[in-house]
């Protein structure tokens, strides 16, 4: 994942004294009538200090001041006080769906051991096969994808995946999740791969941070944010590892109505699960469009803004228009080649010479027909597409969502 500018907004650190000085800027600016519209939103109508408290602390996501001042003191505590040496953190291994917070981990003083799982479960096939098939497969598509060496790669799976096999006999290991399709499904994978329960595998698992307006992953906090979540790991029982595998085996089947179907419960032994496999199936193609959530948006978003660059782009669906974001940049210029590579593209790209981040991206006649639902897309590409277990070969039959995330096969 890129990296993330630094502020209390963004990474969960909230300086009080800050906020106190803002409040108090806001009121002088409401007394002297530049900030009317924020006078309105105070209860009383009346500018005072504690009113400007409470709208600062609405902005940052809390119902009160008071509630705020609390949550800064709770992580004030625990990056003091996390109790590490208490939960024998030190013996523990941390698992991660990539490196963003081995660093952090360390700043924030944890001691235990890092792992991660790097490989993007939420791109490229994924199927239901014997261990060393599965991993060729991945580390070939991998390799492709990213423009990687195949050795490498091949050799950093086999090195994860071996490592993420001695997780059952584990003496204490920690998974780290956002509420994400990439998190979720290394979680599904990591819970589907056990032989049994270790005898301590606990879960930190986060949708939201007190603070942050828009939370797009784990990697982004501060290290004594880490250390409040500490004390909020929860241990994994059977009704996950239950679940974990029903979902993971409906991941990697050819069909995707199985996923569906468990898309649209509600589980509480994991409940961001459902709504990350909901945002997964809508990387299907459209039945109206052909086009998956996430090129429809860079699409409308070129059609509005374009020639655009495509760093642009993809900070665009990070910041404002993907619902549950869940991509790097490299994984998001990676699914978007196929769209430009082809015999007939949907977009133009300039300035080859340039870094990709820098190139200009435009929409093409057909993308502009695609975007208005006059032509299809599966109809005029020239690459495969997987979700998962579902294959969608260009110009064949293949499965789609309709609008209600529904599965359909189209003809």
């Amino acid at each position: 994942m890129s990296q993330h500018p630094t502020s209390s907004s963004h990474n969960g650190r909230i300086n009080l004294e800050q906020q106190r000085k803002r409040a108090k800027e806001l009121l002088l600016c409401m007394k002297n009538g530049t900030a009317a519209d924020q006078r309105s939103l105070i209860p009383t109508g009346t500018p005072t200090l504690s009113g400007a408290q409470w709208l600062i602390a609405r902005q940052l996501g809390f119902s009160s001041w008071p509630k705020l001042k609390a949550h800064v003191d709770a992580i004030d505590f625990a990056s003091r006080h996390p109790g590490f040496e208490a939960s024998d953190e030190a013996r523990t291994t941390h698992w991660r769906c990539g490196n963003d917070i081995a660093h952090t981990l360390q700043l924030a003083g944890f001691k235990g051991r890092f792992q991660m799982l790097a490989d993007p479960l939420c791109m490229g096939p994924v199927q239901s096969l014997p261990a060393e098939q599965y991993q060729a497969i991945r580390s070939r598509y991998i390799s492709q994808a990213f423009t990687m060496d195949l050795t490498q790669v091949a050799r950093r799976h086999e090195d994860e995946y071996n490592n993420l096999e001695q997780l059952s006999s584990a003496e204490h290991s920690v998974l780290w999740c956002e509420a994400d399709a990439y998190d979720q499904l290394f979680l599904i994978r990591a819970l589907t791969g056990l032989e049994h329960l270790p005898r301590k595998l606990e879960l930190i698992e986060i949708d939201r941070i007190p603070g942050v307006q828009r939370f797009i992953g784990i990697g982004q906090l501060a290290p004594e944010v880490l250390a409040w979540l500490w004390p909020q790991r929860r241990g994994v029982d059977e009704p996950m590892l239950r679940l974990a595998r029903r979902a993971w085996l409906a991941y990697c089947d050819s069909s995707p109505v199985n996923l569906a179907q468990i898309a649209q419960g509600t589980y509480t032994s994991l409940p961001f699960l459902a709504p990350a496999l909901r945002r997964q199936l809508q990387e299907l193609p459209g039945a109206q469009d052909g086009l998956s959530l996430t090129e429809r948006l860079a699409l409308h978003y070129i059609a509005e803004a374009g020639p655009v660059a495509f760093a642009r782009v993809f900070a665009e669906l990070m910041a404002k228009r993907e619902p549950l974001p869940y991509l790097g940049d490299l994984m998001f210029h990676a699914l978007m080649r196929p769209l430009i590579d082809g015999a007939t593209p949907l977009l133009t790209e300039s300035d080859p010479h340039l870094g990709w981040p820098g190139r200009l991206l435009a929409l093409t006649a057909l993308g502009q027909q695609v975007l208005d639902g006059t032509a299809y897309w599966p109809d005029h590409a020239t690459h495969e597409r997987w979700v998962g277990g579902v294959c969608i070969q260009p110009g064949q039959p293949h499965w789609a969502i309709d609008g209600d995330s529904n599965p359909v096969w189209r003809d």
